[in-house]
């Protein structure tokens, strides 16, 4: 079983659109970390460039795209593209997985066209609400990425009228926690940021583009799944199966890990990627190719896809002509303990 993947409703991988912080499967916090969903270029709507394939690689340390485009028109098209970042904030530092806490790239987004690099211009807001703080931050020479270091240490340094004029219009927030040593008093943001990468591209007459990009994803994960019951309620379950479309040999196979492993429930890491956006080109998709590595050959798979074909001890493929993605895609894996 776990060479298995389960496949019950039909999913799709395209070039992705806004990346949005998903909301978890319930489970204990102090033993969850969540994801941040992240998907592929956006590209502005043009019924003249048409997507001729996407090859899309997933696993849970690195994500690869690769991408053909055809300007089917008789004109040059000047598009803006855009890499949108996760939404982030500081008040679940310790709960959502970042990859590079301390960088503006957070998750080390690269990209070429026609194999080169391209150097991608960055657009940060600072939200409070429906607030943009962003220009009153970068007075004050606060960095804007909320869950860096810098940002906290320049947010300390402020004189103490700055600091409370910042609290009194609750874009910080005190932050007390005594780490062995007594109560210490800090500052936290209370500002979320909102980050893209975007660069404009030329798509020439009648002719082709290769657009790759790559990016360490947001790993969810539990220490403990809740996939069998036991540290979970119904609705919990259920979650799950909506997800995941986790099939009761797959639940059978994850309780049969949890009896092998004295009855404490196995982990379960989580990898979410946007794909829905791919419908927007000016034809369905050409030629989709979708690789996906578990990592470990006795970990289990699960998501909601059809036509998976296992090609390796750790991988699973998807081939599809005129593709029209009608969801996004979402990857439990559960690992067996060691």
């Amino acid at each position: 079983m776990g060479d298995t993947v389960h496949q019950n409703i039909a999913a799709s991988a395209a070039a992705a659109a806004v990346a949005l912080l998903t909301c978890c499967l319930p489970a204990r916090a102090n033993d969850t970390t969540a994801a941040l969903t992240t998907g592929g270029l956006e590209f502005r709507t043009n019924a003249d460039i048409e997507m001729l394939s996407e090859d899309l690689s997933i696993s849970r340390e690195r994500i690869d795209v690769r991408y053909r485009f055809l300007n089917r028109s008789g004109a040059d098209q000047h598009v803006t593209v855009a890499f949108p970042m996760p939404e982030i904030d500081f008040s679940d530092a310790s709960n959502i997985d970042v990859p590079n806490n301390d960088s503006d790239n957070f998750l080390n987004f690269r990209t070429k066209v026609d194999g080169r690099e391209v150097t991608a211009q960055l657009e940060q807001k600072a939200l409070v609400d429906k607030t943009d703080v962003t220009a009153r931050l970068k007075a004050l020479g606060v960095p804007l990425q909320p869950r860096a270091k810098a940002t906290q240490t320049a947010l300390e340094a402020l004189p103490a009228q700055t600091q409370q004029q910042l609290l009194k219009d609750e874009i910080i927030r005190p932050d007390d926690y005594d780490a062995g040593k007594g109560m210490e008093h800090h500052l936290a943001p209370s500002w979320r940021l909102r980050a893209t990468y975007y660069w404009d591209q030329t798509f020439s007459a009648g002719s082709e583009l290769v657009v790759e990009h790559s990016y360490t994803p947001s790993v969810g994960g539990s220490v403990q799944t809740g996939i069998t019951g036991q540290y979970s309620t119904a609705e919990q379950r259920n979650n799950y199966v909506r997800k995941f479309c986790t099939e009761p040999s797959f639940v059978t196979a994850v309780a049969a890990m949890t009896r092998k492993n004295g009855n404490q429930p196995p982990p379960e890491q989580r990898v979410s990627y946007v794909l829905t956006t791919g419908a927007n080109w000016a034809k369905p998709i050409g030629d989709f190719h979708l690789t996906i590595d578990k990592g470990k050959p006795n970990s289990l798979v699960s998501l909601c896809e059809t036509g998976v074909v296992k090609t390796g001890p750790t991988r699973f493929e998807v081939r599809k002509t005129n593709f029209k993605p009608s969801r996004d895609l979402d990857i439990l894996i559960i690992d067996a303990p060691q």
